[in-house]
Order: C-alpha cells, then sequence, then structure tokens
C-alpha cells in the first residue's frame, strides 16, 4: 500500500521580517493570546523551519491556542535570503535571533527551543540575553569536541582551503532529479522516518529550479569549516550565565558517541550541563538525532510540560 503525504493538522503563516540585512522567512502557528509567553523554535544545520511541524501538530490543543509559537529559517536556509558570503559565522545566528526577539517581543521573556546547531545557538544565547528567556530546551545540541591550542595553524588552513574551493563551485550540494529523489534522501538518512513524512518534508526542504532539478535550501557555504577553534571554557562560562530552568533532551540512539567516535562522548556533555543552574534531563525512547521526525508526541508531551 503506497503511504499518503503527511496531512498538516495546524497550517502556519509565513511572515518575512527584514534582519540585519537579511528578510528572514518565519512560520507562525496559531493565533497568539495577548500576553502570552512565545515559544519559539530554532532548527539544526541543513534544515528548516518547516521541520518543526510534526511537533507542532502533536502539541494539544490548549496549549498551541494559549502562546504564539514560531520558527525562523536561519540566514542561508529554506526561504531566508543568503548574504554574498563564502562562509558563516556561528555569532551571526545569536544576533539574527536577538533582532528578531527584538522585532517581534520587544522586552519580553520567551520559551527557547533548539535543535542540534540550534540547540547550540539557544544555549549561547541564553547566557549572553538572561533576562530574554523564561524556560530553555535544548534537543541535542551538544557543542564540539575539546579542541588544544596547537590545532589552530592546521584549522586556519583548512578554512583558507575550503573557502577557495567554496569560491571556486567546488562545494555545491547534489542536486536531485524530482522531489521524490530529495524524500528518499531524507529516508536514508533518517531510516525511522516515513514515505509520508518525507513526501511532505521534501517540498519545504528543497525547491525545484529552472533547470527542472531539485536543490536543497541550505548554502553550500554552511559546509566550510570554522576557523577558530571550540573554546569549552567558554562554553562553560556562558552555561554558567544561564538563569532560566534548562531541559535537555537527547535521542536513544546517541548519536552523539556515532558522530565524534570515542572524540567526545555524551559523558563529557552531561560533565559540562553541570555549569547549568537549573537543570533537567530526559531521553527519547526509538529515536534518533532528528527526534522531532521520529517521536513528535513523545517530544511535544515534554516540551509542553516543561513550558506549562
Amino acid at each position: 500500500m503506497i503511504e499518503s503525504m503527511y496531512q498538516v493538522q495546524r497550517q502556519s503563516q509565513s511572515l518575512m521580517v527584514p534582519l540585519r540585512g537579511c528578510r528572514y522567512h518565519v512560520r507562525q502557528w496559531g493565533t497568539p493570546q495577548p500576553g502570552a509567553t512565545p515559544l519559539v523554535l530554532a532548527h539544526g544545520w541543513m534544515d528548516v523551519a518547516a521541520s518543526w511541524q510534526f511537533m507542532v501538530d502533536a502539541f494539544s490543543e490548549a496549549y498551541a491556542q494559549q502562546r504564539p509559537i514560531i520558527a525562523m529559517d536561519w540566514r542561508g536556509y529554506g526561504l531566508t535570503e543568503a548574504p554574498s558570503t563564502d562562509s558563516y559565522w556561528f555569532p551571526d545566528y545569536l544576533a539574527d535571533l536577538d533582532a528578531l526577539l527584538d522585532t517581534l517581543y520587544p522586552g519580553q521573556a520567551i520559551d527557547l527551543v533548539g535543535h542540534s546547531m540550534g540547540g547550540n545557538v539557544v544555549m549561547m544565547y541564553a547566557g549572553a540575553r538572561p533576562q530574554r528567556i523564561r524556560r530553555l530546551v535544548n534537543l541535542e545540541g551538544f557543542g564540539l569536541a575539546a579542541t588544544q591550542s596547537e590545532q589552530a595553524p592546521a584549522r586556519m588552513g583548512q578554512w583558507l582551503d575550503e573557502v577557495k574551493k567554496q569560491r571556486a563551485g567546488d562545494n555545491d550540494l547534489k542536486p536531485y532529479p524530482d522531489a521524490a529523489g530529495v524524500a528518499a534522501r531524507l529516508m536514508k538518512t533518517n531510516r525511522r522516518l516515513g514515505q509520508g513524512q518525507a513526501d511532505w518534508l521534501a517540498q519545504h526542504w528543497a525547491q525545484v529550479g529552472p533547470d527542472g532539478q531539485w536543490r536543497i535550501l541550505g548554502d553550500a557555504a554552511h559546509k566550510v569549516v570554522n576557523p577558530y577553534l571550540f573554546q569549552v571554557n567558554e562554553a562553560l562560562a556562558m552555561y554558567r550565565n544561564i538563569r532560566a530552568p534548562v531541559l535537555a533532551v537527547e535521542a536513544s540512539d546517541d548519536s552523539l558517541s556515532q558522530w565524534w567516535k570515542g572524540k567526545y562522548t555524551l559523558a563529557e556533555f552531561h560533565e559540562r550541563l553541570k555549569a547549568v543552574a537549573v537543570l533537567e534531563k530526559a531521553v527519547i525512547d526509538d529515536a534518533g538525532h532528528m527526534l522531532h521526525h521520529d517521536q513528535p508526541q513523545q517530544l511535544a508531551a515534554l516540551i509542553e510540560k516543561f513550558t506549562a
């Protein structure tokens, strides 16, 4: 039997918001009540705001109707403009988020959720702007492996090489012949993703071009490595400055170990989390890194309880 395409339960509206030289695409679900605390969702690397749809659909009606729920496409992703650049800088995500909140919710504390790269962004942002966050949810935003200063020359050289490749067009993302090819790619990456979900996501994760080829809505320059080393001590200082209660959610598959092959472990991440003053931890069963796709009901229930 052919699985039908995923049927959206809660339709979103698209807003275009000018921020720091980019026209930002923001999805908003529901009709917000005056004075309600906004729920802001930040996606991960090579993902888009529409990725949150399954989780938003899983919220209870009472929860979804009592607050504004928004998700942005980060710069160079989805329908947000890509700046003219050959590499991206992590602090820009924090500045974009800061500008977005100043524009949409000036002076108002929010509940903030981030996945993967977005989880790293929201942890840093909550340390830099602790007064803006009421509740913080980090979904598999582990940070990076510890580094040594001796690695700096090689890293800077790697960045120079990758920028050169990017400018030469050697870093372009693979196109797909049709939306079905994009859906197949999504299912190959995530074995738990159903055909109906993949077919729906493909329409938002990629776009057909004038040549009839489908291309991922992510600037290839995002693949260029950061020239500066990740500093654990700086990250811990940011963690210590977070005032909001934090919910750290992991998937049962332990994607961190799969990525880092022993160079960085969950035990190390849990040690770092001790710097957070008010912390809860949770594990989503039968889920991989894309836990908001794999178990949206479990995740929605956790977030709903934590931010109620």
